[in-house]
């Protein structure tokens, strides 16, 4: 029998709750108190299997993009508990639109009119670190700096058989933020070429602070089990 979103979204609610309040947070390299001082506009990439970390430590009136999928069903109710706003949609699949467009249209909204927003770069299906093209466009369109992040939190389950190495901190955990130098988009410069400078820097700042998870040289693979229990690298 399957079991349906709404009955699991619950316990994944109080779960991230519990997660707020035991979990501590340590930032490093962060470039936000002297963003936010020029007044410049927000939008954080993250990678698809940091959203719950991200979330139980996202600033006040953020924006998420949420995708179609089953897993975005899961998370839109903790993302709600946790104040965040979920703007649903997907990128397009088969050359059919998934609401991808219209969640975009309201992040740009969202974000020009002074508030940041937060996008799993590398979602809905991967592959894993392959930037899509959503952030630059929010960025070149709501004239916004990119504030590319890593989470890793000390103590940590990686379901390690999924696409993405979805990661589910633990309670009472450390979770370091790594910040990379914020990106703005040049004069003229076009959506591909933003979207690589994002994709080269937040790839970069993971294999530098948490090369476990890191994409491995080419022709390597990864091994692992899947749910493993792993300790975050300390800072």
């Amino acid at each position: 029998m399957k079991i349906s979103p709404r009955l699991i979204a619950w316990p994944i609610a109080a779960y991230v709750l519990l997660l707020r309040r035991t979990c501590r947070l340590r930032v490093h390299g962060d470039p936000r108190p002297e963003l936010h001082r020029r007044g410049e506009r927000l939008a954080y990439s993250i990678l698809h299997a940091h959203q719950l970390a991200a979330a139980i430590n996202t600033d006040p009136d953020t924006a998420a993009m949420v995708s179609q999928s089953g897993d975005g069903d899961l998370v839109v109710r903790a993302f709600r508990a946790l104040g965040v706003t979920p703007v649903r949609g997907s990128s397009q699949k088969g050359g059919r639109d998934r609401g991808g467009v219209a969640a975009l249209d309201a992040l740009v909204d969202h974000v020009s009119a002074g508030s940041p927003a937060i996008i799993a770069v590398d979602g809905p299906r991967g592959p894993r670190g392959r930037v899509r093209k959503g952030i630059a466009a929010l960025a070149l369109r709501a004239d916004a700096t990119v504030v590319n992040v890593i989470l890793v939190p000390r103590w940590r389950l990686r379901i390690t058989l999924s696409w993405d190495r979805f990661q589910v901190p633990l309670p009472f955990s450390r979770i370091d933020a790594y910040f990379a130098e914020p990106i703005r988009p040049e004069p003229n410069e076009g959506i591909e070429s933003v979207r690589r400078r994002i994709e080269t820097a937040l790839n970069a700042l993971e294999l530098e602070h948490d090369p476990s998870e890191a994409l491995p040289p080419a022709g390597k693979a990864r091994g692992g089990k899947r749910g493993r229990r792993h300790r975050g690298k300390a800072a």
